[in-house]
């Protein structure tokens, strides 16, 4: 038989452990442990797709044999059949093996989270709040077109338009996995409608996706959590100015990294209603407290975050849009396409598809190493 015998030998040495998994998780006293649970049901899927794939692999394996033998025929047609056969077959091994080298390497735990998403105007003045209003229309669009819930928790709105900074959380299906890819400074050039002799500007604003925490994933002693309600502001509306549904949290947290005492500051505006900012005041602070604690094991998303994301450097760019020629480049992967108003328009799918399929490169060459 021909096919990666070391491929299919690690394929066999999962079965037992799908088999385990798949009993474990109908264990009443697994159910009754949440976070153990949630692993496992995590883990049970990632072995179920491999073992899809194990089953497909085995069945092409055994057709191209039985196609092989087929040609040894003395029925022309039968022969013919088994030639066609055979070279199907063929063509599907190797992608096969590709797939399924990626899904045996371990995925990023955190893929399958929500995400906070933060949008800064960086170097540029009302020109890079007006490009960060524009960098959230865009991701909101994208976000409506995934099928996935975006709802803001704060905003400071700028002078001219659009936004100095707004926080949003984005709930759906491997969302943090997705628009991972987002992190960085984001340059644009164009004539801002600010500009009155028509030159041509060159603005930033700074894109930082973190991992939503889950409930179970830290422990915050809720009640030496400091609460504070105030009025928000706005554009208007019968609820403006009259009820204080505005909410902020203070929290004294011990780094665990450094054993410094830092006091944490939240604010949720959002909503009228002051029980839902304090959900999602704590669902921040969760966040915060999780992308600490976790600094080891994501320093290098979180080293990537101090050097393209906190100062909104545009010298620290990952992605240009280049309003004169309708053109966007990511300078990570040398992309470039000219379809800048779609891309304005949420039509960012096949960006990201390219950012995978570098980053699934990678991680090939690093397991082969």
């Amino acid at each position: 038989m021909t096919g990666n015998n070391t491929l299919l030998e690690k394929l066999d040495g999962l079965v037992a452990r799908f088999e385990e998994v798949s009993t474990l998780i109908t264990d009443p006293s697994v159910i009754a442990d949440q976070k153990r649970y949630l692993k496992l049901t995590k883990e049970y899927k990632e072995l179920g797709d491999l073992m899809k794939a194990r089953q497909e692999y085995l069945q092409c394996l055994g057709g191209l044999e039985e196609a092989k033998e087929m040609m040894n025929e003395s029925d022309p047609e039968m022969r013919e059949m088994a030639r066609e056969e055979a070279a199907r077959q063929e063509a599907r091994i190797p992608e096969l093996e590709e797939e399924i080298k990626l899904l045996l390497i371990p995925a990023d735990p955190q893929d399958d989270r929500n995400a906070i998403l933060e949008i800064r105007g960086g170097t540029g003045g009302d020109e890079a709040a007006i490009f960060a209003g524009d960098l959230f229309r865009m991701y909101s669009k994208y976000c409506e077109s995934k099928g996935w819930k975006l709802e803001v928790s704060s905003a400071n709105e700028g002078a001219a338009g659009g936004f100095k900074e707004i926080i949003c959380s984005v709930t759906g299906e491997k969302v943090y996995g997705t628009l991972k890819y987002e992190s960085g400074v984001h340059r644009v050039q164009r004539v801002p409608a600010t500009e009155t002799q028509g030159r041509v500007h060159t603005s930033a604003a700074s894109v930082a996706v973190l991992p939503e925490a889950e409930p179970f994933d830290v422990e915050i002693n809720e009640g030496e959590i400091k609460w504070d309600t105030f009025r928000s502001g706005g554009a208007g509306g019968q609820n403006v100015n009259k009820v204080e549904s505005g909410v902020r949290l203070r929290y004294n947290w011990k780094n665990p990294n450094t054993g410094v005492v830092e006091e944490i500051l939240i604010e949720c505006t959002e909503t009228r209603d002051q029980p839902k900012n304090k959900e999602r005041a704590l669902a921040r602070l969760r966040t915060f407290i999780y992308d600490k604690e976790h600094q080891k094991y994501i320093d290098d998303i979180a080293s990537k975050r101090k050097t393209m994301v906190s100062t909104g450097d545009r010298s620290a760019k990952i992605r240009t849009y280049n309003y004169p020629q309708g053109r966007i480049t990511d300078h990570r992967i040398n992309y470039t396409i000219y379809n800048l108003a779609a891309f304005m328009d949420g039509d960012i799918q096949d960006c990201i598809d390219h950012l995978i399929v570098a980053e699934n490169a990678e991680r090939l060459k690093e397991s082969e190493l």
